[in-house]
């Protein structure tokens, strides 16, 4: 073998290893660490403010001792809102009764934006399209949508939901999500696993009339169902792209696409349980596969080696296809830490679904549900992430796609010694490019003759919206080096600013 060779083969093994060590890396740079906050389970319901403010406060603590990045706020449970809306009522899930204002008047969404953005985490609003109103619901608001026009919705089982197959409701889906886009710095726009609704036995969806009316050219009610879906994907991503292309929309389907033993061509898993193509008539695959949505979550929630839902047959089927948009996956943290280990029933499935997620390709973080469960810190989640799994502070990864354009360096960079010490202080670098604007910044420190290293996290001190960052002072002694990057809306980051000090 040629000396050239011999070099090739070296570099292309080097290569190899280099791949498979960052893929398992135990606490990658970049990797999306979400969790969500619902409150369709009443935890906030007839809170006075004060004490939601506080419940909501000790959880967004607990995630960001954790590292979390991003969080889901649901503020659109049944055609109702957790802001104030021209549009729908106020929710039942706040006040206690649908349409009554919060007293004293506030604004959860802004509240949830301004704390989130404060501790450099993402604020996705969590919406449901086309749930009108829940079993638990009594009382519908005078100004709720169904009141207004009952003759746009159907029933189903004990809910009450807008009728997918009417372009109306499509367009009226579309001006909600309008409203909230154009009025809140959103980083996102987030969906669950919620469109058709899930099956009851004997309970047949009382659609038959429309598909007669509307289903010209479609070979079976089923595949009608999934193009009235997702023709309110398509619509949901053009506008949101037209008012702000930064705010990016993701979905959270159920964990399971499609069983293989369900027969026809479409790609299947082994597994048994519901499926979004065929129960939900939700076409997940044919979404990404557009570029209609920017992220794709799915819920999979079940342990390793559950008899019809798999966590690792799951995992392994989602990251084979991936197609052209990041996937995360949802994980259950009580479900996931009250089952053993299969090899070592000592310990719980964390460990093991942590291993997965990090080591198949094309699985760029995860998802907790939910929020509660973390600061609660069951089965010893919270410890185990901030101790181990989350140690270090983690960038969402990049979205090409939206923007792979990295902003310019900070300016003005400097330290003022303060009455409390020494405050790190730099500038915003402005521009008239609104993708390219500065909304986050990295700070990181190296002791002196540290190698500088951007590209290990256990260098980030934080991650922050602000253009300050109080300094440790311990007489002078100790000189280091602080290097500060900026974040553009799509987490491209611009080149370092250094400065040395001594503390």
């Amino acid at each position: 073998m040629s000396s050239i060779k011999k070099l090739t083969l070296l570099f292309i093994l080097i290569q190899i290893f280099c791949l498979a060590t960052s893929a398992q890396s135990p606490n990658p740079k970049r990797e999306f660490r979400g969790s969500w906050i619902q409150c369709v389970n009443g935890q906030f319901q007839g809170m006075s403010r004060d004490a939601m403010q506080s419940e909501l406060t000790r959880q967004l603590n607990a995630l960001q001792k954790c590292n979390i990045n991003a969080v889901f706020f649901q503020v659109r449970a049944e055609g109702d809102a957790l802001y104030p809306s021209l549009l729908e009522p106020w929710s039942r899930f706040l006040s206690g009764r649908q349409g009554v204002a919060p007293s004293p008047m506030w604004d959860p969404l802004q509240w949830m934006i301004d704390q989130c953005h404060n501790r450099g985490m993402e604020l996705h609003a969590w919406i449901n399209p086309y749930r009108a109103k829940t079993a638990g619901t009594t009382t519908l608001a005078d100004n709720h949508p169904y009141i207004k026009n009952p003759s746009l919705f159907f029933n189903y089982g004990k809910l009450i939901l807008f009728n997918p197959a009417l372009t109306e409701n499509r367009e009226y889906i579309c001006e909600v999500v309008a409203d909230i886009v154009s009025r809140y710095d959103v980083d996102g726009i987030h969906i669950d696993d919620y469109f058709y609704p899930y099956p009851e036995a004997g309970s047949a969806i009382p659609d038959s009339q429309d598909f007669a009316r509307y289903g010209a050219g479609f070979a079976s009610i089923a595949d009608w169902r999934r193009d009235n879906v997702s023709r309110l994907i398509h619509s949901l991503h053009e506008t949101i792209k037209r008012i702000k292309p930064w705010v990016k929309f993701g979905i959270s389907p159920f964990g399971i696409y499609h069983n293989t033993r369900s027969g026809n061509e479409v790609p299947g898993s082994n597994t048994a349980g519901l499926q979004n193509y065929d129960d939900l008539y939700a076409d997940i695959m044919l979404w990404t596969s557009k570029g209609w949505i920017d992220y794709n979550i799915p819920q999979i929630y079940w342990e390793i080696g559950h008899k019809t839902a798999d966590y690792d047959t799951l995992i392994r089927w989602w990251s084979k296809y991936t197609s052209n948009r990041p996937l995360f996956i949802g994980q259950d943290i009580n479900r996931t830490v009250k089952a053993s280990d299969l090899k070592n029933p000592n310990i719980n499935q964390l460990p093991e679904k942590f291993r997965l997620q990090r080591s198949l390709p094309g699985i760029d973080g995860s998802c907790m549900w939910y929020s509660a469960a973390i600061a609660d810190n069951t089965g010893m989640i919270a410890d185990a992430l901030a101790g181990n799994y989350h140690k270090y502070p983690a960038l969402i990864p990049q979205m090409p796609f939206k923007d792979n354009k990295a902003p310019k360096k900070v300016k003005g960079a400097k330290v003022l010694w303060t009455n409390d010490g020494p405050v790190l202080v730099w500038l915003e670098n402005k521009t008239s490019d609104e993708m390219q604007r500065q909304v986050r910044y990295v700070v990181y420190r190296f002791a002196q003759n540290e190698k500088t290293d951007l590209n290990n996290p256990k260098n980030i001190v934080t991650i922050t919206s602000q253009t300050f960052l109080k300094l440790p002072y311990n007489g002078g002694d100790n000189k280091y080096k602080y290097v500060i990057t900026a974040l553009d809306r799509s987490w491209n980051e611009s080149k370092g600013k250094s400065l040395k000090v001594k503390l």
